[in-house]
């Protein structure tokens, strides 16, 4: 009797032990992924929550207090001028990003189309500019700025910037132009469609999640670009990422104030990234399926 109860206990200890097996990976796996959670959403909350506090709240850890819109405010005022320095990195982010679309997806459409002797070599001079690191580029551009009277323009942050995202964006475009089966031009080209019909009917919505992605990519670097902002601006153009470290003073830091035009800073970002969210995943994995 006891043998044979044994031997009933057994398969259901082994079903037990596989559920656990089963279980444990997935509480393992949720665990993760709320810890990833929390070590990206948490700080971005911090500040959310600080850039509402009144200066004599800032460094208490308590999330009930009464809201103020004084930082805000403050940092909109003539002292701070916010507007300033945000049209300043609108002015170098959008013509940035047109040009750098307009000139990456015609030379992509080039590269992955035409026969153009010595293309390894060149598409390797593209990709070796993204090997040379930011900080050796600085002392040419500040001469050269220096003599051409660009120092300080948004017009020299708007140069500055196409030299790193232009190389960036014809490799990531190529990518995607080439997986569009010439045939499709060959058929609309004996329909009687020009070459510029054919890449803005055809090939620029076939391309569409991978020009997202560019834009996303290169929106992302044109905004927080910090080091060529310093270095070649002093007061007239200066941008966003600059502008935050004025709230360091010889007092300290004024952190509701910093936390304010941070939560600014951000947004731009998180409103693109919504506007295109659809197109960007699309894009991002459409490698990965065939």
């Amino acid at each position: 009797m006891n043998s044979q109860m044994n031997l009933e206990k057994q398969p259901k200890k082994a079903e037990n032990r596989r559920s656990i097996r089963k279980i444990f990976p997935s509480i393992l796996e949720n665990i993760s992924v709320l810890l990833i959670v929390l070590f990206l959403f948490v700080p971005i909350f911090w500040i959310f929550l600080t850039s509402f506090k009144p200066y004599e709240e800032v460094f208490t850890t308590s999330i009930f207090f009464q809201p103020t819109l004084e930082n805000y405010l403050a940092v909109f005022s003539s002292s701070f001028d916010l507007g300033k320095y945000y049209s300043n990195s609108t002015i170098v982010v959008v013509v940035t990003l047109l040009i750098t679309l307009v000139v990456s997806v015609l030379a992509s459409y080039s590269l992955s189309r035409f026969y153009i002797p010595g293309k390894q070599i060149i598409m390797f001079g593209i990709l070796a500019t993204q090997f040379i690191p930011l900080i050796i580029n600085v002392i040419p551009y500040f001469v050269m700025f220096r003599n051409l009277g660009l120092l300080d323009t948004t017009l020299g942050l708007i140069i500055v910037n196409l030299g790193h995202t232009i190389p960036y964006a014809i490799w990531l475009i190529k990518g995607f132009m080439d997986r569009i089966p010439i045939a499709i031009e060959e058929q609309a080209s004996i329909d009687g469609a020009s070459r510029l019909r054919i890449i803005w009917s055809i090939l620029l919505p076939l391309a569409k999640p991978g020009i997202i992605t560019a834009s996303v990519f290169c929106f992302v670097i044109i905004w927080n670009e910090f080091m060529f902002a310093l270095i070649l601006t002093n007061r007239e153009a200066v941008t966003l990422p600059v502008a935050l470290q004025f709230f360091i003073g010889e007092e300290g830091v004024i952190w509701n104030q910093m936390a304010a035009a941070g939560t600014l800073f951000i947004l731009p970002t998180v409103v693109f990234m919504l506007l295109v969210r659809k197109q960007f995943v699309q894009g991002m994995t459409s490698g990965s399926i065939k």
